[in-house]
């Protein structure tokens, strides 16, 4: 993986409608077919994309202005503690310390040089989508402010960048079976090992990855 940079903002995507700060997810006036939200994207194993293949990419928002994901199993050579200190936080006594050394992913191509966090929801922060009950999207750097002070949330992962789709696109791959799709467990995001998601996410849909090949369709 490259090194990446990190900028001390956190801007908002582009996806959503608000151009400021990221709102609570309102229904869209005219909603997507489909909508997969709160599932995973499992890239097919004969995907030969550099970028994508071999992922799990957890989608945030589903609607009709494009899809917004953030890959969840493929690590940057940055670690928190290398974060906090690019962006200038600096990090008290009551953290936990063990934190420091975890690992922040690639959570895709889109403004690769932001970070952007999936946590469990709780403290209100000001840039924040509450996607499910059990996850929460935030662009805004007082969650990292949070973190630092030892008052984040209890679980969490940051990645630099995230995965963005227009209308229409990401349809269209999975129509030419370019992604496998099934409705997000949470714990692989925050418990499962980042080596063991993608095989985790595969098992959710009761397929052994052995037997899949490019002819296996989305679920």
């Amino acid at each position: 993986m490259k090194k990446v940079k990190l900028t001390r903002s956190m801007p908002v995507p582009g996806l959503l409608p608000e151009t400021s700060e990221l709102k609570e997810l309102k229904a869209p006036m005219t909603a997507p077919a489909l909508n997969l939200a709160n599932h995973f994207l499992i890239a097919m194993p004969s995907m030969q994309d550099p970028i994508f293949g071999g992922t799990v990419v957890y989608v945030c928002e589903h609607n009709e202005n494009g899809v917004l994901g953030v890959v969840i199993n493929k690590p940057t050579d940055m670690t928190m503690e290398v974060l906090f200190d690019r962006i200038d936080i600096e990090v008290s006594s009551a953290a936990d310390r063990h934190m420091e050394s975890e690992p922040i992913m690639f959570g895709g191509p889109v403004q690769d040089d932001r970070g952007f966090v999936l946590h469990t929801p709780g403290a209100h922060y000001s840039s924040s989508l509450t996607v499910t009950n059990d996850v929460a999207f935030t662009t805004s750097i007082d969650v990292l402010e949070a973190v630092a002070r030892g008052q984040g949330p209890e679980r969490m992962m940051v990645s630099i960048g995230y995965a963005g789709w227009s209308p229409g696109q990401l349809e269209d791959e999975l129509a030419r079976n370019g992604w496998l799709t099934v409705a997000a467990d949470p714990r692989i995001v925050f418990d499962v090992p980042i080596e063991d998601r993608y095989q985790a996410a595969i098992k959710l849909l009761g397929f052994d990855p052995l037997m899949l090949n490019s002819e296996a369709g989305h679920a």
